[in-house]
């Protein structure tokens, strides 16, 4: 029994997981479920955003020792969160024994128009700097997800979605800090040194699949595509996420053993 460690991406906080770290935690039998939140986000929307993926992931270690939970950990990871968790794995490979990396994309192993498809820079530029919350998280619900919802089903998520944004306001300084964040980031050269998951969805509305599909063939790691949902893979279908997780963790640490 292990540590899995869960973090989101830009402007989103640990409650935005919903129901989803309860199915997981279910699923792959881990004894501990710890979700983070970046500074400028959620619990932590007080705090001034950091400047670099490097620093994100200083932070998560940090807040995990005050909490009290030890390495070796598993990360999965969303977005945003999967560029610090690769990070993470290169500060510190000892800390990091598997990764689950969702929608993620990286410089320079993925060119900036598949990174963050163009068509959405106009709708991203005006909503998420000048929009209200309940037009960003309209256009975020949009963006990230491709779920059939009944009219009830979407006014309820984006209300509670609102809520969130208006109780742990993300500032737009905290947004520009982020998003300058990921834009710089540079990953290393070589694959993570840990065994890695990657889990795509080939209806991504934000981040071409392709990213996905190159980062597994230069990494020669599994990885795993959804055929309809968006980038947020774990609101649309989290027990697809939990499966998928299950098995290649029992095929890993079959391997493990084995090589022992």
């Amino acid at each position: 029994m292990t540590t899995w460690v869960l973090l989101r991406g830009l402007m989103r906080e640990t409650r935005h997981w919903g129901e989803f770290p309860m199915l997981f935690q279910d699923a792959v039998g881990a004894r501990n479920i710890v979700t983070l939140d970046f500074p400028g986000n959620g619990s932590l929307h007080a705090h001034t955003s950091l400047n670099s993926v490097a620093e994100m992931a200083h932070h998560c270690r940090a807040q995990l020792k005050q909490l009290g939970y030890a390495p070796p950990y598993r990360v999965l990871a969303l977005s945003l969160g999967a560029m610090v968790a690769v990070e993470w794995c290169r500060l510190y490979p000892d800390e990091l024994e598997r990764l689950v990396l969702i929608n993620t994309s990286l410089a320079p192993n993925n060119p900036f128009y598949h990174r963050l498809r163009p068509a959405n820079y106009p709708a991203l530029s005006s909503y998420l700097m000048l929009g209200s919350a309940a037009r960003r998280e309209r256009l975020i619900l949009r963006l990230t997800s491709t779920q059939n919802r009944s009219a009830q089903q979407r006014t309820e998520l984006l209300e509670q979605w609102t809520g969130y944004a208006r109780e742990c306001p993300v500032t737009r300084a905290n947004i520009l800090r982020q998003l300058r964040a990921a834009a710089s980031y540079r990953a290393a050269p070589a694959a993570p040194a840990a065994p890695v998951l990657l889990l795509a969805a080939q209806r991504d509305r934000l981040v071409n699949v392709k990213c996905s599909l190159t980062l597994a063939k230069q990494w020669d790691c599994t990885v795993k595509l959804h055929p309809t949902a968006g980038h947020d893979i774990p609101l649309d279908d989290g027990y697809w996420v939990a499966q998928q997780v299950k098995e290649w963790v029992k095929e890993t640490d079959d391997i493990d053993k084995q090589a022992r």
